[in-house]
């Protein structure tokens, strides 16, 4: 087990490495900006789920979240001159899944390793990754095991909205998603 992370680490770096290195300046700068966006977006999207379940239930907020979330997320990539997305592995939405080798590659850093975050370069952009994970029983309530934490009536609305979701069965602590933020350069 630890031969295939230490694997997946070097694998990461080897496809890092080809890309033009980023000096630890604006490393740091693009880093400090990507979390910043990174929790602000995460806290505006909870604070809007959690009053769409007070509001309705999480039948309620599945709904609110297939119509809203990225149009928050859009209205926060004019204010910050960037592109905020999410990627899963277990994707909810088709347009989340993981994109090319490099997050895939990621992925298994993020979850193996348990590393915080990341900025690479590619194809003129700056990129920043950043693990979400399941930190709220809350969270559950829409992403964990359909037969014990999420009720029949949301699992049902999950499966009209998703018919092809993946996004079920997590528990507590485990990796959800990355947040993608790019920034040109």
């Amino acid at each position: 087990m630890r031969w295939q992370i230490l694997i997946s680490i070097f694998s990461v770096v080897i496809i890092f490495s080809c890309n033009s290195k980023i000096d630890s300046e604006k490393y740091s700068e693009v880093q400090n900006k990507g979390n910043e966006i990174s929790n602000i977006t995460q806290t505006i999207l909870l604070a809007n789920v959690g009053k769409a379940i007070k509001k309705g239930g999480p039948e309620y907020a599945i709904e609110f979240c297939n119509l809203k979330a990225s149009s928050i997320a859009d209205s926060l990539n004019l204010v910050n001159n960037c592109t905020i997305s999410r990627h899963s592995a277990k994707n909810r939405n088709a347009g989340n899944m993981l994109n090319g080798e490099i997050e895939k590659n990621l992925w298994e850093v993020f979850e193996k390793a348990n590393a915080n975050d990341t900025v690479i370069r590619s194809r003129g952009k700056l990129i920043f990754y950043k693990p979400i994970k399941i930190v709220s029983p809350a969270c559950l309530k829409c992403h964990g095991n359909p037969e014990s934490d999420i009720n029949s009536a949301t699992f049902s609305k999950i499966q009209k909205l998703y018919p092809n979701d993946l996004a079920t069965g997590y528990k507590m602590n485990d990796l959800r998603g990355v947040w993608k933020i790019e920034f040109e350069q």
